[in-house]
């Protein structure tokens, strides 16, 4: 029955990691892509104005572009998933999640939707034929810099989390010299960072631990004096 327990423990952690990590994949991507609309419909148009350039992206949201994003980048995340295999489980760091992407083939799955979307909005004479032209045409130039657009991002955030790897080590040399003004400084940084990344495992594991141990520290007048289960907490950061 206690091994039971455990593993649906497990499994409920397990789950929860999951949907956050697709919850940020999916939020960023859709960000990463609409960038690369706004971008590529200026450069593609550069005599539109902005108003011009929000209306003509808007236009093809309404003819099944937004939809055919949000699909194609569920999609790609359990196809890459699987490309990479992770058939179970979570993402274990930054890398993987890029090779998903990557390998679950947003950028032709983009390809598809802009098409589809532009062949609507031209069936229904929503938008001058010419500036559809145009836009067909020219569509790598705005698979291009998606494309640019997504490596960057990723490696941004491997940027981010080195960067937090770098304020939890920092954090444990004030814990191991009982330097709490250090300690107080890693952890603001740490709690601003954390939200910042893509989550996982290993950085929410070591934030959460790092979190207990500083709030028990601190309310406790910054008495390093720790009981068992307070130093059997500290051991799992191996200081």
């Amino acid at each position: 029955m206690e091994i039971e327990k455990k593993l649906e423990k497990e499994n409920i952690i397990e789950n929860s990691i999951e949907r956050k990590q697709n919850y940020f994949l999916e939020s960023t991507l859709g960000k990463v892509v609409n960038k690369a609309l706004d971008i590529g419909i200026s450069m593609l148009l550069p005599d539109f104005i902005d108003k011009q350039v929000i209306n003509i992206k808007d236009n093809l949201f309404e003819y099944g572009l937004k939809e055919g994003i949000d699909k194609t980048i569920k999609d790609a995340i359990e196809i890459g998933k699987s490309s990479i295999g992770i058939f179970t489980g979570n993402f274990e760091n930054i890398n993987q999640m890029q090779s998903a992407i990557e390998e679950g083939g947003i950028i032709d799955g983009i390809s598809n939707v802009l098409d589809m979307a532009l062949k609507a909005i031209d069936k229904n004479g929503i938008i001058n034929s010419n500036i559809l032209d145009i836009l067909s045409k020219g569509k790598n130039v705005i698979l291009d810099i998606l494309q640019n657009n997504i490596e960057e991002t990723f490696k941004n955030q491997i940027n981010k989390k080195n960067s937090l790897v770098n304020n939890i080590e920092g954090w444990k040399e004030g814990f191991k010299n009982k330097d709490f003004t250090k300690m107080e400084k890693e952890y603001i940084n740490i709690k601003k960072e954390i939200n910042n990344i893509a989550p996982l495992v290993d950085m929410i594991n070591q934030a959460q631990t790092i979190e207990n141990l500083h709030e028990l520290i601190k309310n406790n007048g910054q008495n390093f004096n720790l009981t068992q289960e307070q130093i059997e907490l500290a051991s799992k950061l191996k200081v």
